[in-house]
């Protein structure tokens, strides 16, 4: 059985929500179609003339890149310029392109994560938060016989995630009243008279992004043909998103020792390094693809270095006598995305028994030579 396209999709957006990417980030559906089966997924950091024709020979019907291939409106599309040409030979093959970005890089578990990981940073947090999930206490009443079922839905939509703990409710006993009217179809009572049936208050907490999913799972597994259920706003903190990661290496080490843990973390075979390279480094920041702007909170952060692409003179300059290294790996790091993601659909398509294929491209996307 293959995925339709909008199941991948739905996969995609569950693991990096579009909702989280910075505001006007160039997301989602940008050539093609979803309105079909996908026999074979390509996942690649830029789609240039090469990708695309890898793409064509795997006989992928949906690409899905870090990189936009539409950055600002079109106006006309001409085939005779380079990207009217890579337009015209995707719609040919009828190659569908989709861009998950920014909301890629801030995902748990995406671009900055699988960095770091490949840093070796530990206890990792943001270095610029750009949003959180805000929380909710969802309080229903339910019969004792339907307590722990109820209780599953809920937890099984995710509901009751408090830090590292699942499954987090709270009940206590008490006394429903309630009077079905003409037209209800009660599970318990007469039409017409006041009922008081013993029941259990359970609570938990759900964050906002999931509380539609876990209000419907709710409706669903109470007995009730009318459910009784309470929302409330809480002033705790939910979730934390935001671009790069700060964190701390197993033990110190010298900045020149961490340029060599750069290299061949994240595969590259040159980079651009400020700093005298004997300091010690405890603390490291990553952030993929252009970081010239986060030199200053990585600092803040307590970073001793900042691993991140496009570094400018200035900001090099200006990073020196602030006390911050900083190690420029280039932009084309963010390849790491390409297996990253390529495994994360893979499972989810396995998982619901799909026989789509997933494949991570190939094709070095670097434009720059080392020489």
């Amino acid at each position: 059985m293959l995925a339709k396209g909008q199941t991948v999709i739905q996969y995609m957006e569950q693991f990096a929500p579009k909702s989280i990417a910075v505001p006007d980030d160039r997301i989602g559906l940008q050539l093609g179609t979803l309105q079909k089966d996908i026999r074979n997924i390509l996942v690649a950091l830029d789609v240039t003339d090469e990708v695309v024709d890898e793409a064509i020979a795997l006989d992928v019907d949906l690409i899905i890149a870090h990189h936009a291939i539409i950055f600002r409106a079109l106006k006309s599309i001409n085939t005779s310029t380079p990207m009217g040409k890579l337009y015209e030979k995707l719609i040919k093959h009828d190659i569908a392109v989709y861009i998950s970005h920014t909301n890629l890089d801030i995902a748990e578990g995406g671009v900055n994560d699988w960095m770091a990981d490949a840093l070796g940073l530990r206890h990792t947090v943001p270095i610029e938060q750009t949003s959180t999930d805000s929380l909710f206490k969802l309080v229903t009443f339910v019969p004792a016989s339907h307590v722990e079922g109820v209780r599953h839905a809920i937890t099984a939509a995710g509901g009751g995630h408090i830090g590292d703990y699942s499954h987090c409710t709270f009940t206590s006993e008490g006394t429903g009243t309630f009077q079905p009217e003409e037209g209800s179809e009660p599970y318990i009572g007469t039409t017409g008279k006041l009922e008081s049936v013993s029941e259990i208050r359970l609570e938990t907490v759900v964050p906002s992004s999931l509380r539609n999913k876990i209000v419907q799972a709710l409706i669903k597994s109470h007995p009730y043909d009318e459910v009784a259920y309470d929302l409330y706003p809480l002033a705790d903190s939910g979730k934390v998103y935001g671009l790069g990661r700060v964190g701390k290496l197993d033990a110190p080490v010298s900045l020149a020792q961490f340029v060599d843990t750069v290299k061949q973390g994240l595969d590259v075979p040159i980079v651009r390094v400020t700093g005298d390279l004997n300091r010690t480094i405890k603390k490291a920041a990553v952030l993929g693809g252009s970081g010239s702007r986060y030199v200053n909170q990585a600092l803040f952060k307590g970073a001793d270095v900042i691993v991140t692409g496009d570094i400018d003179y200035h900001t090099a300059q200006d990073a020196l006598m602030a006390g911050i290294a900083i190690i420029d790996p280039g932009h084309n790091t963010e390849k790491i995305m390409k297996s990253g993601l390529a495994e994360v659909i893979r499972k989810r398509l396995e998982a619901d028994k799909y026989d789509t294929q997933v494949h991570a491209s190939t094709i070095d996307t670097e434009p720059f030579q080392f020489v």
